[in-house]
This record gives structure tokens, sequence and C-alpha cells, in this order.
């Protein structure tokens, strides 16, 4: 299991750039006018994790294979998409197929590309484009709520509970707050997803600076820190020009340009990292002979749920797992070397899985 984030923001603000170097590809064209993208261009990637090489290198696996995620490069919306502005209506029914949203905010300064509101303030674009996201969700509430009301006089109790969750949602809209405000209890939260509101999804604020600040960040960039910190949400800094730099690279190469420009490591890492931290993600493995895999899983799954990932059958007849943890898979050379230092585990159904642990299902056909 992977996720889907979908990349949003207004015109201009590389949007189409970063999907471009995320994607390694040239999919999404990049053009310094707005509505560049019409159609959501989505694009599969690898999830890098070096824990899955050092696993395959142990176990002499003939083939790595990673898990994977998805990015969709959405249209740029503008003032107004909530009515139906800048194609406003379509780019919004993309957002709502997605299980996140990545805010990408301009903090750079170019006279040569242009901003569709004539100035370069990251912290008022984003409150654009939330203001838009709440006034679609708003008007989406309110129909649903008159499409109900046969229902909830004949006493449907699905449509009740609808009913109260949309209220829910709609007192937080008119108080110019986003429904992911809205605290939801784990019996809700079924219901709740199947609603779809567009500012229930979980948030990213991607900070694009100019090459010079991709390390450090910079004035713009800090303002968008302080105002995700203030609402409790995530974000990272990225150059997507040095981001598309290094998409054309191999490994060596691309590692060597991020020595020289003084980064750790390239911002797909950072952005995967926060958006798997934003969903409550994590990753396990299947080591062998064949392939070294790893796939992923919501934080807080048991056993018969992670196994199901794999294949249904799997959950359905399973019996039992058997795990060694990543850090003892490593330090005993393998599965052998933890098994004879006790660190090889059986597990039941009631086993909540752990990010890194290497896995064997066993199950009834």
């Amino acid at each position: 299991m992977g996720f889907k984030m979908g990349i949003v923001g207004l015109p201009n603000v590389g949007k189409s750039t970063l999907f471009n170097a995320l994607t390694k590809t040239a999919a999404a064209q990049a053009a310094n006018f707005p509505f560049c993208t019409i159609e959501p261009n989505v694009g599969d990637v690898a999830v890098p994790d070096a824990r899955l090489q050092k696993l395959a290198d142990i176990a002499g696996s003939r083939e790595v294979i990673p898990t994977r995620m998805s990015f969709v490069d959405i249209a740029g919306l503008v003032r107004g998409a909530s009515k139906g502005e800048g194609l406003g209506n379509q780019f919004l029914a993309n957002i709502r197929e997605v299980d996140a949203i990545a805010h990408v905010l301009r903090c750079f300064e170019d006279d040569d590309v242009t901003h569709v509101e004539g100035r370069i303030d990251p912290a008022a674009d984003a409150e654009t484009i939330e203001t838009e996201l709440m006034i679609a969700d708003m008007d989406s509430i309110e129909r649903r709520l008159a499409n109900l009301s046969r229902k909830l006089r004949g006493g449907d109790k699905e449509a009740v509970e609808q009913d109260a969750l949309l209220r829910r949602a709609l007192v937080a809209l008119e108080a110019g707050k986003p429904a992911r405000t809205v605290e939801i209890s784990a019996e809700e939260t079924r219901n709740w997803r199947m609603l779809q509101l567009l500012t229930a999804k979980p948030v990213l604020f991607v900070c694009n600076v100019e090459e010079s600040s991709a390390g450090t960040g910079n004035s713009l960039s800090a303002k968008v820190a302080a105002m995700a910190e203030a609402q409790g949400a995530a974000h990272v800094v990225i150059s997507a020009r040095i981001e598309e730099e290094i998409s054309q690279l191999d490994a060596d190469e691309a590692a060597m340009f991020l020595s020289e420009m003084g980064l750790e490591e390239a911002g797909l890492d950072r952005l995967i990292r926060a958006g798997y931290q934003l969903l409550g993600l994590q990753t396990y493995f299947t080591v062998g002979p064949k392939e070294a895999r790893a796939w992923t899983i919501p934080v807080g799954t048991l056993a018969p749920q992670a196994a199901g990932v794999i294949h249904g059958d799997f959950e359905r007849g399973f019996i039992r797992a058997e795990t060694v943890g990543y850090d003892d898979y490593i330090t005993h050379a393998g599965e052998a070397g933890a098994k004879d230092a006790g660190k090889f585990r059986v597990e039941g159904k009631s086993y909540e899985v752990r990010d890194g642990d290497v896995l064997h299902f066993l199950f009834n056909a």
C-alpha cells in the first residue's frame, strides 16, 4: 500500500517542475503561464529506503522491489475556483481523489516568473487555496444536507450519522476552520472519510525556494514554517530546480551534486518522510533469495491486515507471523543469526506490526 498525494497551489509556483523532478519524467508541461496543466498528471515513484538494499545484500536477494507512492499534479487553483473560475470545478474534483494535499508555495523572488496575484506572499497564497477549498466544502455540505432530508424523515440510521458529521464540519467551516480540525472518534472515521471533504485531508506545505536556500530555507519559508506550526501542520523546504537537475543524474552523480550543494539528501526523501508522518504510515519488509521487498501500511496495523497487503488470501487464512526487527536482522547478519541470538519471534493475530519488521506469514490457502 502506498498513498496518493495531490500537488496543488496557485499557478507558477513550481508544481509541475517539482512533479517532473519527483517522477523523473517530462509528463507535466512546465511553463510560465497559468493552467499549463489541464488534466491531472499521475506519477508513480519508488519510495527510497536505504534499509531495503542492506537487507537484500545480506539475504542475497536477486531482486529489490521498493514500495511506491503516487504524486498527482493538479492544475493551478486561483481565487474563485470554488465558483468555477480558472477551470476550478474540474480541479477541485481531482483533489477529492487524493489521500493528502501538498500545498506548493512560492518562496522565491524571480522577476522572470509571473505571479498570478502580482505579489510574493506564500502565507497569503496558502490562505487563498484554503479559502477556496473551504467554500467548496460548504457548498457541497449544504447540497448533501438537503438531499438527506427525506432519509432522515424515514429514520435511516446511516443518514442520521452522515447528517451529524456534515453539520459538525459545517460549524467548523463557518467559523473559518478547515474540516480537519473537527475531532472524529475511531468509530466515526470510516463515515468521515466517505464524506470526501477537501479540507478534511491532511496538508503538507512545500516551500519552493531558490537553489541557494535549499539547505537552510529563507525568510519566506520561515513565515510558512511559523504558519504551519500555528496550524499544527507539517512543512518541507525544497528547491524544485535542484530536484529537476538531480532527476537527470545517476546515483553517483546525484550524491556528488548534493554534496557540492551542501545537502544531505534529495528533496524527494524529505517529502516522502514528511508524507509518511502526515498519514501515519510505516514500512515492513519481506526478504528472501528471490526478492527483498518493502510494503507500506498504516501505523497500528495488525499482522493479518499487514499480510493482506500482499494478498487477500494471506489475511483470510492467516495463522501466524514470523518476524525479526530490522536492527536485529542487520546486527546478526540475517534470519539464522537472529534466531541464534533469540531475536526471532512468532506472533499471532493481535500483533501490531512495527516499522522495519522483516516478516514471513504462514496461512491456510
